[in-house]
């Protein structure tokens, strides 16, 4: 990296946002605390109440720290280059967005894949589940999850990071793997195949696991009663809506390197290789928020008490 380490890259993408900067400089301002908000609001919530430590709202909880980790390394850097004149990003905090992008979709892919292995165990195996979920297995399962994206997709990216740069422009809004190896002096001609092949070792086994635990939730569901099969669809509905709407944000970002989607507008093709990373963080913790009842039942709470002293705060300065 000695050669690389005065390169600048030019995201050619922000041209187009030029004329309304400002405008989406607020947007993605107002989506940055929103997802902070939200998330770090459900981790208070879960935290601060004891009968919500259960396994499903831990693991809750590591999908709103990924989420932070997610909107962060994609709408700072983006509001840094948004409201600077030559769009330009130092090659290495590029490489620093590549690696922490990547690793925020293979983490969200693996925490879902083990929230759904959890509902799985709760919905087939209901007498057994604290048997199945001690706090030894979710403890070590939290440790494995959290760090197998972060050592896994390194272990890719050293290739990467063995590269020289020559070219300078990445005609993206942010950074990703296959635009920095394009601007590399020399490209490999395997690290196109080693990049499909470790995308199906990174996300391949969390999607078996899946389909796996809903086709078992499927078949016990259809042997209970229409009132456990409605409870059972309440209790997975928000993951459910979670692994559709990621799956469907991963599958057009990878389909933008892999396919000519030139015939897309440009915009639309903005708007939804930056929905992986921004519109999960802001919906996830609502779904689980406001779809799990009992924690629910906790945010009101919580949000009535903060009303209250505000009002209470209020009324005490006001002039006599």
């Amino acid at each position: 990296m000695e050669n690389a380490t005065t390169l600048t890259f030019t995201m050619t993408a922000y041209a187009t946002l030029e004329k309304h900067k400002h405008v989406f400089f607020c947007l993605f301002f107002l989506l940055y605390v929103a997802a902070m908000f939200l998330n770090l609001l459900l981790v208070t919530v879960i935290h601060q109440n004891k009968q919500l430590h259960q396994p499903m709202n831990i693991f809750t909880c590591m999908l709103c720290f990924n989420e932070i980790c997610g909107s962060s390394a994609l709408l700072l850097p983006a509001m840094s280059i948004l409201l600077s004149k030559t769009h330009e990003i130092a090659v290495n905090s590029c490489i620093s967005q590549v690696y922490f992008l990547h690793s925020y979709a293979t983490a969200e892919f693996s925490i879902l894949a083990l929230m759904s292995y959890d509902r799985f165990v709760a919905i087939c195996y209901p007498l057994h589940y604290y048997t199945n979920m001690t706090p030894s297995k979710v403890t070590k399962l939290i440790v494995v999850v959290g760090l197998y994206p972060f050592v896994g997709f390194a272990c890719f990216f050293s290739v990467t990071l063995r590269l020289s740069f020559c070219g300078r422009v990445i005609p993206k809004l942010y950074c990703v793997n296959m635009e920095l190896v394009k601007n590399a002096c020399f490209i490999p001609p395997y690290i196109s195949t080693v990049g499909l092949a470790l995308i199906l070792v990174f996300d391949a086994p969390q999607l078996v696991m899946i389909i796996f635990s809903y086709v078992q939730i499927i078949r016990v569901t259809k042997k209970v009663s229409r009132a456990s099969q409605v409870k059972a669809l309440k209790t997975c509905g928000p993951h459910l809506c979670s692994v559709l709407n990621f799956t469907a944000a991963c599958f057009f970002e990878i389909a933008q390197h892999r396919f000519n989607m030139s015939h897309v507008a440009i915009e639309a093709r903005m708007f939804l290789s930056l929905y992986f990373a921004i519109i999960p963080t802001v919906t996830n913790p609502v779904l689980y928020g406001l779809g799990t009842d009992l924690v629910r039942v906790h945010i009101i709470k919580l949000c009535s008490c903060i009303l209250s002293l505000l009002v209470l705060n209020n009324i005490y300065y006001l002039p006599m």
